[in-house]
């Protein structure tokens, strides 16, 4: 229902506290700018900057007094009906064709705009969240005008317009910006605050606080009722569903669930919040949402664009949408802007990187304002602003190093496109362009320092795709889709042959992989062969146990059809020969004068193969009674046809090995590693209790390049996952100063499940990003259509 006359005539007298308070204001801020523009003055610097300093000063004693006049009368003249100042002036409408962008002058008063509105939220946003609910409740509106004098937006434009008209220049607040970003966000907060306690003093929602908006019980995925409060997002507060659903789904797994499930659901949960926040505040983004998952079949968003000119299988669904001419130049010329930045940045000293990405982090607030006004719907301009957040907290993590960030900042535009084109970008955390953020990301979160750390090689291929991704501009999600491949592919190499940490950790992790696919794959020959053939089971233990680890070590080192490895192939064709029964005076004599170069080379293998002397004597014994049963007749007799036949198969084992790919290479059949341990490969062999299904599928899922912190044998240090091997059986981790460690697939997932690895990202990069974004849309859900 239509506010109340009394509830109108509260809201205006809330406005005029609210100016009568910066106008109190006032007077301390420019006396305590006095003080720091002497301070300045009289600090000791280069003869040039001195100069400077000297200059701001005459300049601030001549308007510092006339700038505090004409501004109180700027926000008092505000007050009066038609005295606001006027909106922002759009771009021109000129076409795709005319449009250029606007002037650096423009940019500029843009950028020291957006700074000083960064500052003051920065310490007033709780306070301006609680005064504008009592606005909305006092006004019965949706939300506070963009152009309403409350916000901090129309206060930086008077500041800005009185500081020019008072004679002050780009020069003086430059000089001086710290000092008045900090002054003018101390004002703000006192205004704001003291507007709200008088309106609680008016009895207006003395309970404003956004907790009791909170329904914890209530379900994140129920439709919200069409009553619902707009300060509240879809019935609920973003910020209280999602920590919610985050908490829900990252509880502990569940052997019921897939692995991963509660990363998997935590991103789906925030990816539908998403879609509430954007059905509700922008209702024609939801029929395009729509068609893209009937185009999609109802899932996807990971497979790659087809061959043909119509982008991806979206094509003809009602998948894509198209950006305005207007707005499509826009784009193109702010990201020729930021790759000028970018280029001018990567010319700096390595120690510069983060002031610069303060630089771009402000250039990006401006820039956001002009592809606004570039654009013509609600829904680009929500997209915009969208995007913008996201990239916003990427710029912002910390564990990224500052070197990286500053080519993340260059994604933007490309993600701007392929989002306003496909909205299905805001639907699915498996789209290419979030996984490919996502994987760079995970694959630099745990150098804490610069690119020295983290290697060139590493940086350069980021550089690479992203000056791909900028190349393709119109391809949608099948450039990064391609270059996703491409980064994955690099990876494998890089840590193979590039990174110096793990380059030999991964060669011996990867001998032991061959040796032991080779020795599992023996290992299921021999027992066929073997399954019919009335063989002594002290010798068929020996040759399924031992022997094939022997043939798989020697296959490694010498080659599979060198001399060495047909040497131990006879020796195992002469072992079954020398076991079976002897009933004729000629094949005792044989077995005699076999015997002693047998023995020799199967104790030649067992030692190549890493044995002990006292574990080669243990078998030697065994073999030895099986021989003895040989010679008195116990044993089996071996027709001299099927013995025949058997020595032709082991001649050319290696030709009716099982491929790697076969089914056949089960987890039951790899087998106890601990005996490859040496000085630079750790083997993890205990540890943990028995995984669940649900966690022995979340460690196959692990992707190389992930950091962990690890806990084993009293060492917690982060480690990096660098290589995978036999089907995901074996995962390699390396730490950044070389240290090497080797896990099986079930003792993975049991350090997983006891806790003794953790990954170093709780969520995905984007899904962070994007639950970051919904809590800033909490505080002000209007900034998605301003």
């Amino acid at each position: 229902m239509p506010a109340d006359a009394r509830s109108l005539v509260l809201a205006s007298q809330a406005r005029r506290v609210y100016v009568e308070a910066l106008s109190r204001g006032l007077p301390v801020m420019v006396h305590n700018l006095g003080l720091a523009v002497r301070a300045l003055a009289d600090a000791p610097a280069e003869y040039a900057l001195q100069v400077a300093r000297r200059d701001a000063m005459s300049a601030w004693l001549r308007c510092g007094t006339l700038w505090q006049e004409q501004l109180e009368r700027s926000l008092r003249q505000a007050l009066l009906p038609g005295g606001a100042l006027e909106p922002a002036r759009p771009l021109p409408d000129r076409g795709a064709e005319g449009l250029s962008l606007v002037d650096d002058d423009t940019i500029e008063r843009e950028i020291t705009a957006s700074r000083l509105v960064l500052a003051m939220m920065d310490k007033a946003s709780w306070e301006f969240s609680d005064l504008r609910s009592r606005m909305q409740r006092l006004e019965d509106t949706q939300d506070v005008a963009p152009q309403d004098l409350l916000r901090a937006q129309v206060l930086a434009r008077h500041v800005l317009e009185a500081w020019r008209g008072a004679g002050l220049g780009d020069a003086e607040w430059k000089m001086l910006q710290a000092q008045l970003n900090h002054e003018l966000a101390l004002l703000l907060g006192e205004a704001y605050h003291e507007t709200n306690r008088w309106l609680i003093a008016k009895g207006v929602m003395p309970e404003v606080d956004l907790r009791p908006f909170i329904r914890r019980a209530t379900s994140a995925a129920a439709p919200a009722p069409a009553g619902t409060a707009a300060g509240t997002l879809s019935g609920v507060p973003i910020g209280a569903t999602v920590s919610a659903a985050l908490h829900g789904a990252m509880g502990a797994a569940s052997a019921a669930l897939p692995a991963g499930s509660g990363a998997s659901r935590a991103a789906d949960q925030v990816m539908a919040q998403l879609q509430r926040v954007l059905s509700r505040q922008v209702p024609e983004m939801v029929p395009a949402r729509r068609a893209s998952d009937a185009g999609r079949g109802g899932h996807g968003g990971g497979g790659t664009g087809s061959g043909t000119g119509q982008g991806h299988p979206l094509s003809g669904h009602g998948g894509h949408t198209t950006a305005s001419p207007r707005l499509q130049a826009a784009i193109g010329h702010v990201q020729e802007a930021l790759q000028r930045q970018s280029e001018q940045i990567s010319q700096r000293p390595a120690h510069t990187a983060p002031q610069a990405l303060d630089e771009i982090r402000v250039r990006n607030q401006a820039l956001k304002q002009v592809l606004k006004q570039a654009a013509d719907s609600p829904a680009e301009r929500a997209t915009i602003e969208i995007v913008a957040l996201l990239f916003q907290s990427i710029l912002t993590e910390e564990r990224i190093p500052p070197s990286v960030r500053v080519w993340f900042a260059r994604l933007q535009m490309p993600v701007l496109r392929v989002a306003i084109t496909e909205p299905d970008f805001f639907a699915s955390a498996d789209h290419p362009a979030r996984r490919l953020i996502d994987r760079m990301g995970a694959c630099v979160m745990g150098f804490s320092s610069g690119a020295s750390e983290m290697g060139d090689a590493l940086e350069r291929e980021i550089k690479r795709v992203v000056q791909v991704v900028e190349a393709y501009p119109d391809t949608g999600r099948r450039v990064f889709q391609t270059v996703l491949t491409e980064f994955e592919k690099f990876l494998d190499h890089y840590f193979q042959q590039e990174n110096q940490a793990s380059r030999k950790g991964v060669s011996l992790a990867q001998q032991i992989e061959q040796r032991e696919t080779l020795a599992i794959q023996y290992t299921i020959e021999l027992r066929k062969m073997l399954a019919e053939v009335p063989v002594q089971d002290g010798v068929r233990d020996f040759l399924f146990q031992v022997w094939a680890d022997v043939l798989a070590v020697t296959a490694v080192r010498s080659g599979v059809q060198s001399e060495s490895t047909k040497t131990m192939r006879r020796a195992a064709a002469d072992l079954i020969w020398s076991a079976s029964a002897k009933v004729s005076r000629e094949d005792r004599a044989e077995v005699i004068r076999r015997l002693p170069p047998l023995l020799k080379t199967l104790r030649d293998g067992m030692g190549q193969a890493g044995l002990s002397v006292e574990r080669q004597d243990e078998h030697i014994r065994a073999l030895n009674n099986a021989l003895a049963a040989a010679f008195t007749a116990k044993a089996a007799v071996i027709p001299r046809e099927r013995l025949d036949e058997l020595m032709g198969q082991l001649e050319t084992l290696e030709a009716m090995l099982p491929s790697t790919e076969s089914g056949e290479l089960s987890e039951a059949l790899v087998r106890d590693l601990s005996s490859h341990e040496c000085e630079d490969l750790e083997v993890v062999a205990e540890g943990g209790t028995p995984p669940t299904p649900a966690m022995l599928a979340w460690a196959r899922e692990l992707q190389v390049g992930g950091w962990y912190m690890l806990d084993y044998r009293g060492r917690a240090e982060p480690m990096q996952l660098a290589w995978r091997g036999m089907r995901h059986q074996l995962t390699l981790f390396v730490s950044p100063q070389g240290r090497g460690v080797l896990f099986q697939l079930s003792r993975l997932a049991a350090f997983l499940q006891a806790g003794l690895l953790l990954p170093a990202q709780e969520e995905a990069l984007t899904v962070k990003a994007t639950r970051n974004a919904l809590a800033k849309l909490e505080v002000d859900p209007s900034r998605l259509l301003n």
